[in-house]
């Protein structure tokens, strides 16, 4: 079954040398790892609240307001991430006797990064992440909306009458802004740096005060992040992820308030075991370096009828597993070394040291 459920950020990832020596019987032991994913979610709400003079606004701005206030959440991203996690029944103790200490870099989780080669550093992808952002003030809640408030309008008792000084206060500022920006005006800013003060004090208070006719939008960003496990039975699976309310944002998936965001993760090919030339099924070489073949699969993310994110993987489920003769890595003259794939146990490079 496909799972889905909130998880947290991992830390980085280390890695240990492991030598094949006398002591430990040159025995080296490594867990081959299995696939999963994470998917991060961001969603973003818009808060919308109707101006003080609302009413007014076609009448002295000729602009269509916010009329009433309202609460919205929009799936705005989604990044799905390749993870892995260990496969407990694919453990395996190598032994590399005879060789010049052959060894093995595994991870901190014990998946086999490199076989006699140190030097190899192998890193997950970079992949952008949506951050939150919080809700910012709105300008009505700035200072600089009581500073646009004349006293005259606080004075005045009459909604109709605050309206009408109000937007006689935008036209005086738009007014004083042209003066300004002409060289007209009575009492002109000493440089560049005071006009464009002037001019950015203007704007930030014709704002504040377009805003008491048109309202306010608000707007922040959520993001959760969630893990998707790989169905046991290897079939295709569409599950719910997570949902989308209208009043809580993102929210679990059996949160029936909210419209379900689907996760599909399907095969597309099966990895197969190597053959000979007479096309039979070859055999594990005995004490074998072992390693993954893997199969392919695609992960989707869709919410509304709209896919967000998708791609194609190598998974480690869809495979099988093999090995290597473990004589290529102990020769004395001419020892192999092996670079792994850590999130799928594949093999991404074998080659002679030396070469």
């Amino acid at each position: 079954m496909l799972g889905a459920c909130a998880i947290a950020g991992t830390s980085a990832q280390n890695t240990s040398k492991l030598t094949a020596t006398k002591a430990n019987e040159y025995g080296l032991i490594y867990t081959l790892p299995l696939t999963s994913f994470r998917v991060t979610l961001a969603a973003e709400k818009t808060v919308k609240k109707p101006g003080e003079f609302c009413q007014y606004a076609k009448k002295y701005l000729n602009a269509e307001p916010i009329l009433a206030p309202s609460t919205s959440w929009s799936l705005i991203d989604a990044v799905i991430e390749q993870k892995a996690y260990p496969d407990e029944s694919e453990r395996y103790l190598v032994t590399l006797k005879n060789g010049n200490g052959a060894f093995v870099t595994v991870s901190n989780e014990n998946f086999p990064i490199a076989l006699n080669d140190e030097k190899y550093q192998w890193s997950m992808p970079e992949i952008d992440l949506p951050e939150a952002e919080p809700a910012e003030p709105t300008i009505l809640e700035l200072p600089v909306a009581r500073q646009a408030v004349t006293p005259e309008m606080i004075q005045s008792k009459s909604s109709a009458k605050r309206a009408e000084l109000a937007a006689a206060k935008i036209y005086e500022l738009r007014n004083m802004r042209s003066e300004i920006i002409s060289g007209q005006a009575e009492a002109m800013p000493s440089d560049g740096a005071a006009m464009q003060l002037a001019l950015d004090q203007i704007t930030a208070q014709e704002d504040a005060l377009t805003a008491m006719f048109l309202g306010t939008v608000q707007t922040s960003v959520e993001v959760r992040t969630y893990s998707v496990a790989i169905p046991e039975d290897g079939a295709p699976e569409r599950s719910v992820l997570a949902r989308l309310s209208v009043l809580h944002g993102l929210v679990s998936a059996d949160d029936l308030s909210g419209a379900p965001i689907y996760v599909t993760v399907s095969p597309q090919t099966r990895g197969k075991l190597p053959v000979n030339e007479k096309g039979e099924v070859k055999t594990f070489p005995k004490g074998g370096v072992a390693y993954r073949i893997p199969g392919t699969g695609s992960v989707s993310v869709s919410y509304d009828g709209e896919t967000m994110a998708s791609g194609t993987y190598g998974i480690a489920q869809y495979g099988v597993v093999f090995g290597l003769d473990p004589g290529l890595f102990t020769s004395r003259k001419s020892p192999s070394y092996l670079h792994f794939n850590p999130l799928t146990g594949a093999v991404r490079e074998l080659g002679t040291i030396g070469e």
